[in-house]
């Protein structure tokens, strides 16, 4: 029976996060095809130690905002009878993980996607410009309703212990972690933040400007940040595995769940993405036969595209199969492709929408909401 093989804890401030070392050996192997087969191996022995291990203590989905998307980005061109400049929706979803780690349970909360504050990404303020005023409206975030879902669960912003993202495209970390002048939304959470993409974020490619908030990252205090570099395990049954492609920091949340080994990340926009020989939407399927492609990637940031290629490779290695749909994975996009008016034909052979395993465990803390769990 495999093993997770891990090394040393990262920080004296998460001292239950190790170094997870399972999968350098095939990183570092030499041709690219033959990188491909070393991490796809991995990655399934990998999964297969995951498995054989314990669950997260709970996992459930707390929906944020819409977000309108180029369908070209979505499905690296592959779609077709699409209108150049088409867009689609993207729900954006963040997820809470109660783990079990050395130091009691712990609450991750992976990509708490700020909207409001995001809408400042440029990206979104140039097609907001170009736009007529009905679609301006639709584009317009929702409300961050964090405090309120958590409530829901019998949690409170307070009770959240780590942050992490899958990328930094789009987001801004002020209100989350705070600043001189601006309240904390988690008072008590440091930021798991990949060092190279942390860094990348002072001085941006020209391909990556146009999705980053310029200030996002602004004095938010060091304290509240823990940079880090390769993979890692956060607890029982939770994984952050290095993925990058889409940004240089790039990573995927991997969770073992009551639905055997699911994934998060960005790489692609939904459960096609990752089956592209078992889509139903029009041209992908096609695209990847023609071009021998195992994968489809969301591709608006083109630069490191092999990597990006590699990195889902691995993900659909490490995680199971959908049990109702076993054609696609259970590769849980954190902006998922869902049917709305910009493109009301394009429609996930496979949607996920929301997961959720185990039972969570309520607040501690004094004072905070004791009420019956509901679905967030």
């Amino acid at each position: 029976m495999s093993k997770l093989q891990t090394g040393q804890g990262i920080d004296r401030r998460v001292p239950w996060i190790h170094q997870l070392l399972t999968l350098n050996e095939a990183r570092g192997t030499g041709t690219p095809a033959a990188r491909e087969r070393a991490v796809q191996q991995a990655g399934r022995k990998l999964g297969d130690a995951l498995r054989s291990g314990p669950k997260v203590v709970s996992l459930r989905t707390l929906p944020t905002s819409a977000a309108p998307y180029p369908v070209r980005f979505a499905f690296n061109g592959t779609v077709r009878a699409v209108a150049p400049g088409a867009m689609l929706s993207l729900q954006n979803r963040s997820l809470l993980v109660q783990v079990q780690t050395t130091e009691g349970v712990k609450n991750v909360l992976f990509n708490p996607t700020d909207g409001p504050a995001n809408a400042a990404t440029p990206f979104y303020q140039r097609v907001s410009d170009e736009v007529p005023e009905l679609i301006r409206r639709f584009m317009m975030p929702n409300p961050n309703r964090c405090a309120q879902q958590l409530a829901a669960l019998g949690l409170s912003c307070a009770d959240i212990d780590v942050i992490a993202f899958d990328h930094f495209h789009t987001q801004d970390l002020r209100p989350l972690l705070g600043t001189a002048q601006l309240s904390a939304r988690f008072p008590n959470a440091v930021l798991l933040a990949p060092r190279a993409e942390w860094e990348d974020w002072d001085d941006l490619s020209m391909l990556q400007r146009a999705w980053f908030v310029p200030d996002g990252k602004r004095d938010v205090p060091g304290s509240r940040v823990v940079l880090t570099q390769g993979d890692l395990t956060l607890g029982d049954g939770l994984l952050l595995v290095s993925t990058p492609g889409h940004t240089r920091g790039n990573q995927t949340l991997i969770v073992h769940t009551e639905r055997g080994v699911v994934g998060s990340s960005e790489n692609g926009t939904c459960a096609d993405n990752w089956a592209p020989e078992a889509s139903r939407i029009a041209g992908v399927k096609r695209a990847a036969r023609l071009l021998d492609l195992a994968v489809v990637l969301n591709s608006n940031t083109p630069e490191l595209m092999a990597e990006q290629y590699v990195s889902m490779l691995l993900e659909r290695a490490i995680v199971d199969r959908v049990p109702e749909n076993p054609e696609f994975y259970q590769m849980f996009p954190s902006s998922e492709v869902t049917r709305s008016w910009l493109a009301p034909l394009l429609v996930p052979s496979h949607s996920f929408g929301s997961l959720q395993s185990g039972q969570v465990q309520r607040s501690s803390q004094p004072g905070a909401l004791q009420s019956a769990e509901v679905q967030a």
